[in-house]
């Protein structure tokens, strides 16, 4: 295995292949995050959200730093990339995950199997004992993604900007421990 292939594993569970993104995977990405709905979920994807936004975003994607971040293409067999799944440091130097799925894969359990096995992927290649996420309080659907993954809730709610909603947002955060 190269260098590279370490840093951009691809992982297979039952139904996903999750991956390294690459540019041609921009009008994907492009199409499914332009959905506001989709969008007002997240903390980074404004509205609108065009094919230029989506190459500027995967060629950032290609300067990250492979010990502290990564980032999945979510990829189901015949239909391309359905949404992203990464992980980052965030401000408190806690290793965080976020997510995003496109609506016509939602309520079919996908979600849920991608964070699982990007989760134990973390546990296993970089050796994380917790990991950090936190979900709008009006999305009750990544809720129930966490909570499936084995995410429990700490209490703390914390208020997060969202670019597509154009202000904060209560998010209650939540964690993974091994």
């Amino acid at each position: 295995m190269t260098a590279l292939e370490a840093a951009r594993p691809a992982l297979h569970t039952p139904r996903l292949k999750l991956r390294f993104p690459r540019p041609s995977d921009a009008p994907e990405i492009a199409w499914y995050a332009n959905d506001i709905d989709v969008a007002r979920m997240t903390t980074g994807i404004p509205h609108p959200y065009g094919l230029e936004q989506a190459r500027s975003f995967l060629e950032r994607v290609e300067a990250m730093n492979p010990d502290e971040e990564a980032l999945f293409a979510i990829e189901a067999p015949g239909e391309g990339v359905i949404g992203l799944i990464g992980f980052h440091n965030n401000d408190e130097d806690a290793c965080e995950i976020g997510y995003w799925l496109g609506r016509p894969y939602w309520n079919r359990g996908l979600m849920t199997e991608a964070v699982c096995g990007a989760v134990a992927w973390a546990a296993r290649t970089w050796g994380r004992r917790y990991i950090v996420s936190g979900h709008f309080a009006d999305n009750d659907a990544s809720g129930r993604v966490l909570i499936k993954a084995h995410f429990l809730y700490t209490g703390e709610v914390r208020w997060r900007f969202s670019l597509a909603r154009g202000e904060a947002a209560p998010t209650r955060m939540m964690v993974w421990l091994a």
